[in-house]
């Protein structure tokens, strides 16, 4: 069973009386384990897609499955489950709480679950370390750089095990070099742990990165393209 399967979504936003069609009828399934890139220009439809696929919206029309789930049949409470169970977040402005440690922040979605404290800490501060950021467990954002901010929030991204992680720009408020590393922490993540990554980026300097590459535009899939294992080259998904 796929991991998350999408027919013929389309996303249309009321701005008065104007409609913005946002998505056009997509297409798309996303394997376990896979790493993906979707990218565009701004305004093609990126973080509409990965807000469907992440159970923070629903198509105006068309299905979207995650985990063998119609999301349009789910209640809100089984949505916020499934977002809770299955899907981690990562988002442009890293999204940390400013009062709270590098841990603390960590924590939160465990705390959320009913986690001790003790073992909340325990395991976020292994999660810390596994992105490499063990001397930095009680700075405050402020007190870290952004590169070390978006670590923090992959961290807390990774800290429920789950199927899916989910980053929208991941790396826009980043410089190039930061960039690269981040996209090659969250590749090597994906290894490590099984866990499917798919990530929106107007930057095509990323792509050489991903396993397949997802060109939306103006709302719809214009190229839908896999590398084959080991070679990089351009493999047939299409």
């Amino acid at each position: 069973m796929a991991l998350v399967e999408i027919q013929q979504a389309r996303k249309v936003y009321q701005l008065g009386e104007t409609e913005i069609h946002a998505l056009k009828g997509i297409d798309l399934t996303i394997d376990r384990g896979e790493f993906v890139a979707i990218w565009g220009p701004s305004g093609s439809g990126k973080s509409t897609l990965c807000h469907l696929i992440g159970v923070i919206d629903e198509p105006s029309a068309g299905t979207v499955i995650v985990e063998g789930e119609r999301i349009d049949a789910l209640s809100d409470d089984a949505q916020t489950d499934l977002r809770n169970k299955s899907i981690g977040f990562i988002f442009q402005n890293f999204n940390l709480v400013p009062v709270l440690s590098a841990v603390e922040n960590v924590m939160l979605p465990l705390q959320m679950r009913g986690v001790s404290t003790r073992e909340a800490r325990a395991r976020s501060v292994e999660k810390l370390k596994e992105v490499g950021l063990e001397s930095h467990i009680h700075h405050r954002p402020a007190k870290l750089s952004g590169g070390q901010r978006q670590r923090v929030a992959i961290a807390r991204a990774l800290i429920t095990n789950p199927d899916l992680v989910i980053a929208d720009e991941p790396t826009a408020n980043l410089d190039s070099e930061n960039a690269m590393r981040i996209i090659d922490l969250m590749r090597r993540v994906n290894h490590m742990t099984g866990a499917a990554f798919i990530f929106s980026t107007h930057d095509e300097r990323l792509l050489e990165r991903v396993d397949r590459r997802v060109h939306l535009q103006d709302g719809l899939i214009v190229e839908d393209v896999t590398s084959e294992p080991g070679i990089g080259g351009e493999g047939g998904k299409q």
